[in-house]
Protein backbone atom coordinates (compact mmCIF):
# COMPACT_ATOMS: atom_id res chain seq x y z
CA UNK A 1 0.00 0.00 0.00
CA UNK A 2 1.31 3.51 -1.01
CA UNK A 3 1.31 6.84 1.14
CA UNK A 4 -0.86 8.55 -1.84
CA UNK A 5 -3.52 5.48 -1.40
CA UNK A 6 -3.54 5.76 1.95
CA UNK A 7 -4.18 10.00 1.93
CA UNK A 8 -7.58 9.13 -0.54
CA UNK A 9 -9.02 7.49 2.61
CA UNK A 10 -11.62 9.07 4.53
CA UNK A 11 -11.10 9.27 8.22
CA UNK A 12 -13.81 6.21 8.79
CA UNK A 13 -11.60 4.37 6.26
CA UNK A 14 -8.21 4.92 8.00
CA UNK A 15 -9.64 3.80 11.31
CA UNK A 16 -10.93 0.91 9.95
CA UNK A 17 -7.57 0.13 7.70
CA UNK A 18 -6.07 0.30 11.33
CA UNK A 19 -7.98 -1.91 13.01
CA UNK A 20 -7.70 -4.28 10.29
CA UNK A 21 -3.66 -4.11 9.98
CA UNK A 22 -4.08 -4.68 13.86
CA UNK A 23 -5.67 -7.67 13.33
CA UNK A 24 -3.72 -9.18 10.49
CA UNK A 25 -0.54 -8.62 12.18
CA UNK A 26 -1.68 -10.04 15.56
CA UNK A 27 -2.58 -13.27 13.03
CA UNK A 28 0.77 -13.15 11.08
CA UNK A 29 2.42 -13.16 14.57
CA UNK A 30 0.16 -15.89 15.92
CA UNK A 31 1.43 -18.12 12.89
CA UNK A 32 5.05 -17.14 13.63
CA UNK A 33 4.61 -18.74 17.16
CA UNK A 34 3.29 -22.11 15.89
CA UNK A 35 5.63 -22.31 12.92
CA UNK A 36 2.83 -22.01 10.08
CA UNK A 37 3.89 -18.56 8.55
CA UNK A 38 4.86 -19.26 5.25
CA UNK A 39 5.97 -15.50 4.68
CA UNK A 40 7.73 -13.72 7.26
CA UNK A 41 8.41 -10.81 5.87
CA UNK A 42 4.86 -9.99 5.32
CA UNK A 43 5.09 -9.32 9.41
CA UNK A 44 7.52 -6.17 7.99
CA UNK A 45 5.28 -4.78 5.84
CA UNK A 46 2.04 -5.17 7.51
CA UNK A 47 3.97 -3.21 10.16
CA UNK A 48 5.41 -0.74 7.95
CA UNK A 49 1.65 -0.17 6.40
CA UNK A 50 0.07 0.62 10.23
CA UNK A 51 2.78 3.24 10.44
CA UNK A 52 1.97 4.85 7.26
CA UNK A 53 -1.67 4.83 8.42
CA UNK A 54 -0.40 6.15 11.46
CA UNK A 55 0.99 9.15 10.19
CA UNK A 56 -1.55 9.81 7.51
CA UNK A 57 -4.49 10.14 10.53
CA UNK A 58 -1.68 12.63 12.73
CA UNK A 59 -0.85 14.59 9.52
CA UNK A 60 -4.71 14.95 9.31
CA UNK A 61 -5.19 16.11 12.94
CA UNK A 62 -2.53 18.54 13.09
CA UNK A 63 -3.75 20.46 9.40
CA UNK A 64 -7.08 20.31 11.12
CA UNK A 65 -8.75 17.81 8.70
CA UNK A 66 -9.99 15.57 11.28
CA UNK A 67 -11.34 16.52 14.59
CA UNK A 68 -9.56 14.85 17.67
Amino acid sequence: MKASEVRDLSAEELESKLKDLKAELFNLRFQLTINQLDNPMRIKAVKKDIARVKTIIRENELSGGIDA
